[in-house]
Formats: structure tokens, C-alpha cells, sequence
């Protein structure tokens, strides 16, 4: 199967500089099973991901889709950490 990527929670800063509502961190998941006659295996992984000072494209936290918050995680984990979490779950 896929691994499934979600957002569990996001933690906030109310207010930073002349932004407010601003997504700090990331909670996420990344998870993947595979069934194998009777036995159904499952691997999984909870991390979290310190997010960089927004910029020009801000977007509040309650306009925040789980799309977009699991981009910005792997986006700050690098590609080479998110494909070494999927390797250890598949």
C-alpha cells in the first residue's frame, strides 16, 4: 500500500510580530500496512518538525488544509529524511 501521511495536531504562536495565528510546528504520521494472508502488518511514524518564520505567503492557522500542513512538514524534514521515514515503515 501507500503511505498515508497526516497532520495530528499543530502547535501556534498567537502572535508574532505583525502576524498573528502563526503555525510553528508540525505533529504528524506517516503510516503504511500491508496484509498478508490472515496477518495484517502495520509500520508507523510520529514526528515532529519545528516550521521557519512565514513569509510573504502567511497563511493563518485556521485556514490551514492537512494538505498543506503535511507539505510544510515534509518540506522542513528535507527529502532525504522523509524517504528514510518511509524506508523504515514500509
Amino acid at each position: 500500500m501507500a503511505i498515508t501521511w497526516q497532520a495530528v495536531s499543530l502547535d501556534r504562536q498567537l502572535k508574532d510580530g505583525d502576524k498573528t495565528d502563526v503555525v510553528t510546528t508540525v505533529h504528524w504520521t506517516a503510516t503504511d500496512s500491508e496484509v498478508d494472508g490472515e496477518n495484517t502488518y502495520i509500520g508507523r511514524c510520529y514526528g515532529t518538525v519545528g516550521l521557519a518564520e512565514p513569509g510573504d505567503s502567511f497563511i493563518p492557522y485556521s485556514d490551514i488544509s492537512e494538505e498543506q500542513a503535511i507539505n510544510w512538514a515534509k518540506s522542513a524534514l528535507g527529502d532525504d529524511e522523509v524517504a528514510a521515514y518511509e524506508k523504515s515503515i514500509e
